[in-house]
């Protein structure tokens, strides 16, 4: 087990903030957080793969303690954030990879995909969506915010959604789908640091306007499900069954597009790494065997 190593690069003009461990000659497994976290919800998984990785868990730009200087005129779409984790890897001359996609890591990792099919050496997909029959319930705000059709309703509908940004709302995520047995496991100290994080001054419009772009995101799910299909990288499906926000059938999708697949539930909510840690930990590395990555 290496020690995680806290470390920062200039990239895109981003100073991006990462964790790394494991030995620099192994595989390298980019883990890409999701909203409403950072890097620090694999603080756990990070040294139970270090061994046999070479892990980079980046801040994704708005998140975490990434920072973005007010002169970079930022503007905070999926297309940008992939372009500042394009530029991280070329920054640290990172030319093949394993992917981790969760949630916001999802649409980041698999926009990647499509720009560098070769790079991607394998994916795995803790609740991390590609097909819109894994859209949950949860959605159905944000899909009243995409379909509207002039800048007051636009207005209206991110002022509503402010309540999003909510420590409640944060815990939620992280609780909801838990068994009641495994809610001691639930660091608060994790949904306590997204919030204040998230709470910093100017974030809760970076995070609306993320709400508001997210729908690219859906429109090019064709082309990720194509991707599946004209490549044979092998894909893990490793999915807390009682999500809520991205749900299980998220994770049947990939059956019908990826050649090489594993699918395996756990009994846990989005937040999966909070309860699950030493089962999707090993999932990856009996994966990592069967595919001789």
């Amino acid at each position: 087990m290496s020690a995680i190593q806290l470390k920062t690069i200039k990239a895109d003009g981003v100073d991006i903030f990462y964790r790394e461990a494991g030995p620099s000659d192994a595989p390298t497994l980019l883990l890409l957080h999701g909203f409403p976290s950072s890097s620090h919800q694999y603080r756990n998984l990070i040294p139970l793969l270090s061994e046999k990785y070479h892990i980079l868990a980046p801040d994704l730009p708005g998140f975490g303690f990434t920072e973005v200087p007010d002169a970079r005129n930022y503007k905070y779409t999926f297309d940008a954030l992939t372009t500042s984790i394009e530029s991280f890897l070329d920054e640290l001359k990172v030319q093949k990879y394993s992917i981790y996609l969760f949630n916001y890591g999802g649409p980041v990792g698999l926009r990647l995909a499509l720009r560098h099919p070769n790079a991607i050496q394998s994916i795995i997909s803790q609740n991390g969506n590609a097909y819109t029959e894994g859209l949950g319930g949860f959605w159905a705000p944000l899909e009243a915010m995409w379909a509207t059709s002039t800048p007051s309703e636009l207005a209206a509908s991110r002022t509503s959604l402010q309540s999003v940004i909510s420590l409640d709302f944060t815990k939620w995520q992280y609780v909801t789908g838990t068994p009641a047995s495994n809610l001691h496991k639930i660091a608060p100290e994790s949904y306590t640091l997204d919030y204040a994080l998230l709470s910093r001054p100017g974030n809760t419009d970076i995070q609306l306007d993320l709400f508001y772009d997210y729908r690219t995101n859906i429109e090019l799910y064709p082309d990720f499900q194509k991707f599946f299909r004209d490549s044979d990288v092998p894909v893990l499906a490793v999915w807390g069954e009682n999500d809520e926000i991205f749900v299980k059938a998220g994770a049947e999708g990939f059956r019908r597009d990826c050649k090489s697949l594993v699918v395996e539930y756990l009994d846990a909510g989005h937040f999966a790494l909070e309860t699950n840690v030493e089962e999707i930990a090993d999932a990856i590395l009996r994966f990592k065997v069967k595919f001789g990555l």
